[in-house]
């Protein structure tokens, strides 16, 4: 079973809610960013929402946006993240949820993407500017490597 859906199993058995904390990986530095997590992790942590640093985070606040340029300044790419992913499952089963956009994912190329998450040991993505209608390659990418998919709702978003 992917740990996300375990992690949300156990947590509505306990009648618990989940912590979720972001991430910006590589801010201040991929290194320091693996010992975040396991700090995370011990904090009780459930899911770890781990952001791919993005040259334009239009849907991030201030201090995401300055968290990306940190990590972009340092010259973190997706492809460090997922080798740091990879790392850091030596060590730690915790969920974790890819924060992105769909930029980096389309230029990664998208079965490439999922494929390659899923071997590094994400459990899934959350594509912040990809509307769920416009996302059938992206999910079907997805779900072929038991990734989920998180989609952003606003409250004038349809069923």
């Amino acid at each position: 079973m992917n740990r996300i859906d375990q992690r949300f199993q156990d947590l509505k058995a306990a009648g618990k809610t989940a912590f979720i904390p972001y991430i910006t990986a590589g801010d201040p530095t991929l290194a320091q960013t693996e010992k975040i997590v396991y700090a995370l992790e011990e904090a009780g942590a459930d899911i770890i929402e781990f952001g791919i640093p993005f040259s334009d985070p239009i849907g991030d606040g201030p201090v995401n946006q300055e968290a990306a340029l940190r990590a972009l300044r340092n010259n973190v790419s997706l492809r460090d993240v997922l080798g740091l992913i990879k790392t850091i499952r030596e060590k730690s089963q915790v969920a974790i949820l890819i924060f992105t956009y769909y930029n980096p994912v389309l230029a990664f190329g998208l079965e490439d993407f999922a494929r390659e998450a899923a071997a590094a040991g994400a459990d899934g993505v959350l594509c912040v500017d990809l509307p769920p209608e416009e996302a059938d390659g992206y999910k079907m990418a997805l779900d072929a490597n038991d990734l989920r998919t998180v989609f952003l709702l606003s409250p004038t978003s349809t069923d």
